[in-house]
């Protein structure tokens, strides 16, 4: 947890990093992460098209954007598969309601760390990851 006090993470984003330091070991933290993933609201069918499909994730991602009135993004998705379900909660939780210049100056790499997710993803998962990651970034620039 020391690096996220050394770290000026958004409050939400903190938050998700104190629970994650609470849980005792990987065997844990992945069972969060499965469980994020099955908490998350359902993306409707007619949002599972090809061209809100994320490209470089083995497993299907479909990731879709919003831009509210409040000129914040906010990110929904989903996959066919449980733990990267749970990465795409991750990921939508930590991006969404956030400005574009947020979004693009937050350290994934940093936080993926801290959450324990670098070194225990298998190079598939943590690709896929950085997919999700680059695509939902490449949203808030041409957005913003």
């Amino acid at each position: 947890m020391s690096s996220a006090q050394n770290h000026k993470w958004p409050e939400d984003v903190a938050e998700l990093i104190e629970d994650f330091a609470f849980l005792d070991g990987w065997e844990e933290r992945y069972m969060h992460v499965i469980d994020l993933g099955k908490a998350m609201d359902p993306l409707p069918e007619a949002d599972r098209v090809e061209a809100n499909k994320v490209q470089g994730c083995a497993s299907q991602v479909w990731l879709t954007s919003a831009r509210g009135e409040d000129g914040l993004l906010r990110f929904r998705g989903a996959s066919d598969a449980h733990i990267v379900s749970g990465l795409v909660a991750i990921a939508t939780q930590v991006f969404s309601g956030k400005t574009d210049a947020t979004i693009r100056a937050l350290d994934t790499d940093a936080l993926f760390a801290e959450l324990g997710l670098s070194e225990h993803l298998s190079s598939q998962r943590a690709n896929g990851l950085r997919s999700m990651v680059a695509r939902i970034k490449r949203e808030a620039g041409a957005t913003g």
